[in-house]
């Protein structure tokens, strides 16, 4: 029993040698009709019961979790969770209001009105939707841009009449509303796939650079200052830089109510997540609450002149329009907010579907920010997405769907309309220091700088870059350069793909890099050549220097050497300079004549030089491999067999096929043949379409696998039978594709030794 545990699992399998042309003979394939862009295009305007319905419910998913919601089970969970959460986005709310410069109950609304709508429209059952750091502080950016704190605001229309902190909140809901309408563009036209572009490398080094900018945005609150809000590149750097100049100003209060509860809620979130296994709901932080209520009876306002947050209107705004003119001034900084927001939500949403299993759907989550954004932006809110720390309270306190989401926005409301003015005296150092605090996982995402580097130096980059651009540009250039630096990336690394030549591992029908394994085997006269990347335009080039590099010689520059040389020997014979040994089909021809030959008349008709050498009326065959006579020079061609790894070969556009029909011609003209292995079917029906095969370039140099192109080639070029002593350096095929009784391979090659998995047979 041990000893058959310790061998290896063996298969055999028998069967003939295929290439494609004979296995599409032998195996008959089903015929499928592809659909047309037509066929698209009629199949989505066409409409139905049944799809009016499935529509019905991929808008509205709210119809298809509320039929299977379990009320005994789940509502108590939802309740609980309900109530926490909006505890937490009633705080969030207010803090997060400060980093787009705007007053501080605009929060509220931000996380009420976009959750409502999610209910309805969202497929994620866990996230809690509102106000997002990175988010704030991009809409801050734009704001503080067309309403700087100092000098006057952009000329735009309907800014008259208005305070400074009703214009903030004109160009933050015209913004939100911008950013809702792109969002719900790409949902409806299915272009969700587009987050996809950004990388988790990319994200976490924005996300960091964001982190920072937050810091460096509280700091003012902390401390007690009075900082102008400063968008655009080295923004951070100037901020920085006011902040240092005014540091003998700072607040002592507001520093040591600041960090009093940076050091409360940070042993608290630590308690809560070391011991969350054990704990039935985390411990509420209600550091708002004391604070209110120390406030407020020590009258800190007047007596240290700390800023608080000051006079709370009960209940909500009229709707307003957005403004068209600021469309035109923040298109730039709408657009990565819209691609930010789904990001950062829609990846917080797919944690939670796989550790929960079910599904969510990326382009319905689009549509669902989407309305969020444009029917929140009409009541005065800013862009919403999720923040992770909220989504976990949901989550960890039993929420099991929106209807926690949406009891959290019962709990906001009752603030807004009820008991907003409890938290008029809250200082606004409370809020910066619990902005802080939650900054404590996104700035920890420095320690994967040396993973990164020590893994992947190319994510490393993308990591660093999308950093430091957001760190001295701002967000949205920052975001624009991570991007640039990740799309490099990867066309560097599909245009520069790492080519390699395999070898045949012994005792197997397997092939691997021959740099990697010292047991190989390596016919004589063969190459084998891995393209591991798609072939197109941008790496053709490439790719025939690498071939080049690795068979030793330039088919194209042999071919005209050649040519050269039967034009020279051709008249050579016809002058009687040269003449055939009798009995030979090969010319080893003598010269009559002594003296250098002169060449420079062959240097013309240079397109005749790379045409199929033509060899009429020649009295015997060249060995171009042997010694010229005339002391005619051509590079010798080592191989007779190039066989080309097509398994990783995805794609192939009309450059690379008009570049590798050019390669291939020149490999045959110089008598090499060449086998493709392997290549993807979609892609030789391609070949087959654009009139890739010609009377040189044939269809039968395609193979099913490179050891069956192996096997035709060791039958057709057989080896010389090894001697005993050299038994070690020949090949052992696995019976897995050689050792076919009667006519089989094992016949047709009896110079192989041949491992029928186990014993060898001679």
């Amino acid at each position: 029993m041990e000893q058959e545990e310790e061998t290896a699992e063996q298969y055999v399998v028998t069967r003939p040698l295929y290439s494609e042309e004979s296995f599409a003979q032998d195996h008959e394939k089903i015929y499928r009709h592809r659909k047309t862009m037509l066929d698209h295009i009629k199949q989505y305007f066409t409409c139905d019961a049944k799809r009016a319905k499935s529509t019905a419910l991929s808008l509205l998913p709210v119809i298809g979790w509320m039929k299977a919601y379990r009320f005994k089970e789940w509502l108590l969970g939802d309740i609980v969770s309900g109530v926490s959460t909006g505890l937490v986005a009633v705080l969030q709310g207010l803090a997060y209001c400060l980093l787009a410069s705007l007053p501080p109950w605009y929060g509220l609304f931000s996380a009420f009105f976009p959750v409502i709508i999610y209910f309805f429209l969202g497929t994620s059952r866990h996230i809690s939707v509102g106000p997002f750091p990175v988010l704030c502080l991009m809409i801050g950016s734009a704001v503080t841009r067309l309403v700087p704190d100092e000098g006057p605001a952009f000329n735009i229309t309907g800014f008259e009449g208005l305070t400074r902190d009703e214009q903030r909140v004109l160009v933050a809901s015209s913004v939100t509303f911008l950013a809702g309408v792109m969002q719900l563009a790409m949902g409806v036209l299915q272009v969700g796939f587009v987050v996809m572009y950004l990388s988790d490398t990319l994200v976490s080094g924005f996300t960091t650079a964001a982190a920072i900018h937050i810091l460096v945005s509280q700091l003012k609150f902390v401390l007690g200052l009075e900082v102008p809000g400063i968008s655009g590149p080295l923004s951070l750097i100037y901020t920085l830089e006011i902040i240092f100049n005014k540091i003998t100003s700072t607040n002592v209060c507001d520093v040591v109510i600041s960090i009093v509860i940076m050091v409360v809620v940070f042993i608290v979130k630590e308690i809560n997540e070391r011991f969350k296994s054990k704990l039935p709901v985390p411990i509420p932080i209600e550091v708002t609450v004391i604070a209110c209520g120390v406030s407020y009876a020590f009258d800190f306002k007047t007596r240290y002149g700390i800023d608080v947050v000051g006079y709370i209107p009960k209940g909500y705004e009229a709707p307003v329009a957005p403004n068209p003119q600021i469309f035109q001034e923040t298109a730039v900084e709408a657009f990565p907010i819209a691609i930010v927001g789904f990001a950062v939500a829609f990846s917080v949403a797919k944690v939670y579907s796989i550790k929960h299993d079910y599904t969510i759907d990326g382009n319905q989550e689009l549509i669902a920010f989407g309305v969020s954004n444009i029917f929140g932006a009409s009541f005065r809110s800013f862009a919403a997405s999720t923040a992770l720390s909220r989504s976990a309270v949901q989550e960890s306190t039993g929420g099991k769907t929106q209807v926690a989401g949406l009891l959290s926005a019962v709990i906001v409301m009752i603030v807004t309309l009820a008991i907003g003015f409890l938290l008029e005296p809250l200082p606004k150092s409370v809020l910066g220091a619990v902005i802080i605090v939650n900054l404590k996982g996104s700035l920890m995402q420095f320690r994967e700088i040396p993973y990164l580097w020590r893994r992947d130096k190319a994510d490393c980059v993308v990591w660093l870059a999308s950093c430091i651009g957001a760190f001295l540009l701002g967000l949205d250039l920052g975001l624009a350069v991570g991007l640039g630096v990740e799309l490099i990336s990867v066309i560097l690394r599909t245009q520069f793909p790492r080519c390699s030549l395999l070898a045949n591992i012994r005792g197997t029908d397997i092939y691997k890099d021959r740099k990697d394994y010292i047991s190989i085997y390596e016919p004589e006269g063969v190459k084998i050549f891995r393209i591991p990347s798609p072939i197109f335009f941008a790496n053709i080039e490439f790719f025939r220097n690498k071939l080049v590099e690795a068979v030793g010689f330039n088919p194209l520059r042999v071919l005209r050497k050649r040519n050269k040389a039967v034009r020279m020997i051709r008249k050579l014979l016809k002058k009687g300079k040269l003449h055939s040994p009798d009995g030979t089909d090969t010319i080893g021809l003598l010269n009559t004549s002594c003296g250098p030959i002169n060449e420079s008349e062959d240097e013309s008709n240079m397109e005749e030089l790379d045409q199929p050498t033509d060899f009429k009326d020649f009295p015997a065959r060249i060995d171009w491999n042997a010694e010229l006579p005339a002391n005619i020079a051509v590079p010798r061609v080592e191989i007779h067999s190039l066989v080309l790894d097509f398994a990783a070969v995805s794609f192939l556009d009309i450059s690379g096929l008009k570049g590798l029909r050019a390669l291939l011609k020149e490999l045959i003209r110089v008598e090499v043949e060449v086998y493709i292995v392997a290549c993807d079917p979609y892609i030789l029906e391609k070949l087959h379409d654009c009139s890739f095969f010609d009377d040189e370039v044939q269809s039968s140099m395609f193979y099913l696998t490179l050891h069956d192109a192996m096997l035709h080639i060791l039958e057709k070029h057989p080896e010389p039978i090894p001697k005993k002593s050299d038994y070690e350096k020949c090949l052992y095929f696995c019976s897995s594709s050689v050792g076919q009784t009667g006519g089989g391979y094992a016949d047709l090659l009896p110079h192989l030794v041949v491992q029928h998995c186990g014993p060898a047979l001679i």
